[in-house]
């Protein structure tokens, strides 16, 4: 717990309180019905666990952390789990923040009311996200009581979600649940099969928080700016501020290095995902045909000016951006070097492509692929 006089920075607990307030109820299903998604599920990310490491080639690491468990929850369990992931990411930044607000006059005033704000708009964000994510891999993950994990992290598949979209879709829900794990897996399968991904993330993304300005008026004046540019209030802001996320306003030049590079990453690990949920489909889902093409339309189409206008605020177009782009990426290269050749992008950090590489995959090729490389990344 990170409290500056016993006031916590971020009130974890109110954030799991709001957000699971404010969520939208799931779908009406009856208690026989909700046990047989869960069953199906739990079978399904089995079944595809063998079926992603056969077409991808990849097993796990012999000397890797225990098996990762495969959770089934409802969204309140995603935002408990999240939370406990947040709380466990952040926690050097906060400690960072505690440090320069310790000495301050009225800091415990402060830190108590600033706590509580931050609780409450961290569960609305997560009481948004909470209904619409289908299945999620959780790199850093925390064991909790309800929740357990290992070093390697957890498989969440939140069923309500998957059950609302596959009613929304009108597509067979049983194909649709083994796509969708299908998707998972893989995901479960990079991180188990590449021993220092998570290291690697990891360290990124701590360098990325370490990087932040910690003084708390200058985040604010940033989110303030930010603010006002998706409102309008600011006609005097540069051209090259219009349509970016909240998320990207608010970084130092460091900071946005660090972000390209684990953008790129996040590009390879979703795309990666779709070429295998794709590739595998077509053997073992019936109607993945069906399910891809109106799954597609539902990505694109989004649901609302509300919740298109949250989506580019939180940079959640962004996420659709890397599906799409790491897809390419991962299609032009098995295309070119096959499936072992692909696979030399697990070697070390050196070999993962660059933001540029991403968009340009000849570029990966050349590099990595070249004789006598020494894989060095391009700069």
């Amino acid at each position: 717990m990170t409290s500056i006089g016993g006031a916590q920075l971020v009130d974890w607990n109110l954030a799991v309180a709001t957000a699971t307030r404010l969520v939208r109820p799931g779908p009406e299903v009856d208690r026989d019905e909700a046990r047989a998604v869960v069953a199906e599920l739990r079978g399904h990310a089995k079944t595809s666990e063998r079926h992603v490491r056969e077409f991808t080639r990849m097993l796990p690491d012999r000397g890797s952390a225990p098996d990762t468990p495969v959770l089934v929850v409802d969204r309140a369990g995603w935002i408990r789990a999240n939370v406990a992931g947040f709380r466990e990411l952040l926690a050097p930044l906060l400690g960072k923040m505690q440090d320069r607000r310790a000495h301050t006059p009225g800091a415990a005033v402060l830190g108590a009311v600033g706590g509580k704000i931050t609780g409450v708009e961290l569960g609305m964000l997560l009481s948004f996200l909470a209904s619409r994510v289908l299945g999620q891999y959780e790199t850093f993950a925390p064991a909790t009581r309800d929740l357990p994990a290992t070093g390697g992290g957890r498989l969440l598949l939140v069923a309500p979600n998957i059950v609302h979209v596959e009613r929304e879709l009108g597509v067979d829900p049983h194909d649709f649940r083994l796509w969708v794990c299908l998707h998972e897996e893989t995901h479960r399968t990079q991180f188990t099969a590449v021993p220092w991904l998570r290291e690697h993330l990891q360290g990124e993304i701590q360098t990325f928080l370490g990087a932040t300005d910690v003084d708390p008026m200058t985040v604010l004046e940033r989110l303030r700016d930010a603010a006002q540019t998706f409102t309008g209030a600011r006609p005097d802001a540069e051209h090259g501020d219009e349509g970016r996320s909240l998320v990207e306003l608010v970084q130092t030049p460091e900071q946005r290095e660090i972000l390209a590079r684990l953008t790129a990453v996040m590009s390879l690990l979703e795309g990666h995902a779709d070429y295998v949920m794709d590739g595998v489909g077509p053997q073992v889902v019936p109607s993945v045909a069906e399910i891809r093409e109106k799954f597609q339309q539902r990505r694109a189409t989004g649901a609302g000016r509300l919740d298109a206008a949250l989506r580019k605020l939180l940079g959640l177009d962004a996420k659709l951006r890397q599906y799409r782009d790491g897809e390419r990426f991962v299609r032009a290269v098995v295309d070119h070097v096959g499936m072992d050749g692909f696979n030399r992008v697990w070697t070390s950090p050196n070999t993962l492509p660059t933001k540029t590489e991403i968009a340009n995959p000849t570029d990966w090729i050349a590099r990595v692929h070249r004789k006598g490389s020494d894989d060095s990344p391009a700069t």
